[in-house]
């Protein structure tokens, strides 16, 4: 399937930007940009390093997700492991790094599944989705802000959990499908 505009496509382009904020994990920016017609007009931009979404399958064919509070939503909600990528880390390492801290188990079949934009409207954040395979004890210490319960559901339960809005984690649903569409998903 090939999307089409009316239009062929047109760019805006940037003629001043302006550092708002820079924390521990993203930036925001205010950049005036140009339109296609040669208005101006603002966007708001937040920077945040590429991150990674893991699902990963145990023996008996289990999801493993984590509860954790999120502290922007004021709930604690479920999820598959993920996380940002360190500097000079590899999406794979990144995957494998976070899957030992947050369920204490390393893959031996980790499987890129592709990703996708968590939100382009506004976020830079790219997501690169895998799947963990063919799991093993390896248990790395979670980061110290971080406290995670290890869930493990069969893919009906969390298929019923998502319909009765119970998982509600965008990326965690998006990776999920991915999964689900993989030829190695093995549920």
């Amino acid at each position: 399937m090939k999307l089409s505009n009316s239009k062929s496509f047109e760019r805006e382009f940037r003629i001043d930007s302006k550092l708002i904020y820079s924390g521990q994990i993203i930036e925001v920016k205010v950049d005036r940009v140009v339109l296609p017609d040669g208005s101006e007009t603002t966007r708001e931009v937040v920077f945040h390093v590429p991150a990674v979404v893991i699902v990963p399958v145990d023996k008996s064919n289990n999801l493993i997700m984590v509860s954790q509070y999120r502290y922007a939503i004021n709930k604690r909600i479920l999820e598959f492991p993920a996380g940002g990528l360190d500097k000079d880390e590899t999406p794979e390492e990144c995957a494998q790094r976070e899957l030992r801290e947050e369920t204490g188990f390393g893959s031996k079949k980790l499987l890129n599944l592709g990703g996708f934009w968590s939100a382009p409207g506004f976020l830079t954040e790219y997501l690169h989705v895998f799947l963990a395979l063919e799991l093993f004890p390896s248990r790395l210490e979670p980061d110290s802000d971080e406290m995670i319960s290890i869930c493990k559901f069969s893919l009906t339960e969390v298929e019923i959990m998502m319909a009765n809005r119970q998982i509600q984690d965008s990326k965690s649903v998006a990776a999920l499908y991915f999964a689900m569409n993989s030829n190695d998903f093995p549920v």
